[in-house]
């Protein structure tokens, strides 16, 4: 198992992904395509799919996957860059806030966001593969990976107060921070 500076490495580049490969197979017949993942709060994958792709229909077909995810390599060898296999089960995500927040990472979707074939998918975790770099490698439990329900329920909670207490009180400080003063 995963110590916990895997599981916190892990769960930083899932956070940070914002392109990674999906694995899905029908019929015996396996596919891979280029995705743009987000993560919800509890860092499940969310996947924008359309249903004219061939990995959706796949999906519907068979909802296990998997989702591969890779930093930047540190030397010449890509293997020596970081990465995270998730296994899955995909289902679609009817939650409108939790596509807002995709889309909110990938904006450029916004010209597509309205079309009637796509849809949000949330991919359960069901294990995950860490491998750090050449010859450093860990199986990270669904346990260890995603955040524990009952604070991601309390930051909820709070995350508008948190938002507009930070807006009205500390603009200059969240503007620095965002890099745009």
């Amino acid at each position: 198992m995963a110590n916990a500076e895997t599981v916190w490495a892990a769960r930083q580049l899932l956070r940070a992904a914002r392109q990674g490969v999906l694995a899905t197979v029908s019929e015996g017949q396996p596919h891979a395509a280029l995705v743009t993942p987000a993560t919800a709060p509890d860092l499940s994958v969310l996947l924008f799919l359309s249903g004219l792709s061939v990995h959706t229909k796949q999906l519907r077909a068979e909802p296990r996957c998997a989702l591969l995810v890779a930093g930047e390599a540190v030397e010449a060898n890509p293997q020596t860059a970081p990465r995270l296999s998730v296994e899955a089960v995909a289902h679609p995500e009817p939650d409108e806030a939790l596509k807002a927040r995709w889309l909110a990472l990938h904006p450029y979707a916004q010209l597509y966001a309205g079309f009637a074939d796509f849809t949000l998918w949330r991919l359960a975790v069901t294990g995950a593969q860490w491998v750090g770099g050449f010859g450093l490698a860990a199986r990270v439990s669904p346990r260890d990976l995603l955040a524990d329900a009952a604070p991601v329920a309390a930051v909820a909670e709070a995350a508008a107060d948190i938002m507009a207490h930070c807006n009205s009180d500390h603009g200059a400080a969240m503007a620095a921070i965002a890099g745009i003063a």
